[in-house]
């Protein structure tokens, strides 16, 4: 089977480097703010969409014409990259994905990519890469890259340059090394709970630096904006960012490695993180109820990073050949496994459950967690439908092949 993967460094540029990876991502977020503005304009008079081979013959008015010549100066691939992912962001707008395509901001999301592998020259052996109009670039060589080059990605965070290699290999058909089947119940006063007892605490990576970001939002608030008292506060605030990031990244990482290794299917439940940490605030003429406790419960839902830590147990999963099974979330954490008695008082406490027809007693999370290994296996062995979405459907037979034999 096909491997695609990405290796992500940090680059060492010089100076006069620095300089033009900032110019080219700012050229790339001209092109996609201007071409985004045309697009609502043609759509507001009336008028079709452009595609992309329309966008296309307009960058190469808008870099050979008297307006915008500094558009010459960047690599023409990025900026044919960046129309399409307007496209692609029109694309997730429309099949009902994703809200509808917004203006980019300078200092968020910074980047540039090359697609065309032909242009890249990469020699692990003296940890540098060749890239279009920037030449040789150094970078910290931390693991080998495996694979054929496809494409490279440029991105700043935190006031740092990574590039990012993304590569395809061939590798044997995989088979999951464990036999055994799991359900795994994540939460906020616990990062996630498995069925067999195991429980992974929450880092609280913001919530740890909470109160020192609070402290330099408020020095960078009296600072004269765009001074240069107030770039460096702002860059100080971009750093703590990109640390407390860095830190919920790198325990998303260690913790879906140890379930993945030693687990060959993952239940789990479908959650649309998205609609529960929605804002309570309401409007003016409706205001909303606990608008600060629901903003204090938004912001630890989304410290956990359940959706990256989903997305990272899925490819794990695939590459080791097991898989992830999504289970629809209702009643999870009200039912008896014992009796099958569903109510929500059974959930007395946030951390114990007591079952009030029969007496059945037991950690919450646990419980929980069991109840999702039970609709796992009927997924798995009676086919009852997985839940769509980003889960991986999967039909009875395929869902218990990685465990055969």
């Amino acid at each position: 089977m096909k491997r695609l993967q990405a290796y992500k460094y940090e680059l060492m540029p010089t100076g006069d480097q620095q300089r033009d990876m900032r110019r080219f991502s700012g050229s790339c977020r001209f092109v996609f703010n201007k071409t985004l503005a045309l697009q609502k304009e043609r759509y507001e008079r009336g008028e079709k969409k452009l595609g992309y081979v329309g966008l296309c013959k307009l960058l190469t008015e808008w870099r050979n014409g008297t307006e915008t010549p500094w558009l010459k100066d960047a690599p023409v691939h990025p900026l044919q990259q960046t129309l399409k992912d307007l496209e692609r962001a029109y694309a997730n707008f429309f099949a009902k994905r994703a809200d509808y395509p917004r203006y980019k901001k300078k200092g968020r999301h910074d980047s540039f990519r090359y697609p065309d592998p032909k242009q890249i020259k990469l020699d692990q052996g003296n940890s540098r890469i060749f890239l279009p109009k920037l030449g040789w670039l150094r970078y910290r060589n931390s693991r080998q890259a495996l694979g054929e080059v496809k494409q490279v990605t440029v991105s700043a965070n935190g006031g740092k340059w990574f590039v990012s290699i993304q590569t395809e290999r061939e590798v044997e058909q995989p088979r999951h090394p464990s036999c055994s089947m799991v359900g795994l119940d994540v939460g906020v006063a616990k990062f996630a709970t498995l069925s067999d007892g195991t429980v992974y605490a929450t880092v609280g990576s913001y919530r740890k630096h909470e109160e020192r970001q609070a402290f330099l939002q408020r020095q960078m608030s009296r600072k004269t904006k765009f001074s240069n008292n107030w770039k460096k506060a702002k860059v100080r605030v971009q750093k703590l960012h990109a640390k407390v990031a860095n830190i919920r990244r790198d325990y998303l990482h260690k913790t879906s490695h140890e379930i993945s290794q030693n687990h060959a299917i993952v239940v789990i439940e479908d959650l649309q993180v998205r609609n529960m940490s929605k804002s309570a605030a309401g409007t003016v003429e409706t205001p909303g109820r606990h608008v600060r406790a629901k903003s204090g419960l938004n912001r630890s839902i989304l410290d956990q990073g359940w959706s990256e830590f989903r997305r990272q147990l899925e490819y794990k999963q695939q590459w080791r050949g097991g898989c992830v099974i999504a289970v629809p979330p209702q009643n999870t954490s009200r039912t008896c496994p014992a009796c099958g008695h569903v109510a929500k008082e059974n959930r007395k406490t946030r951390a114990q459950f007591e079952c009030v027809a029969c007496g059945y007693s037991e950690n919450a999370d646990l419980n929980a967690a069991r109840n999702i290994l039970a609709a796992g296996h009927a997924v798995s062995a009676c086919g009852e439908p997985v839940q769509s979405g980003r889960s991986m459907k999967q039909e009875p037979a395929e869902a218990s092949q990685p465990i055969s034999g």
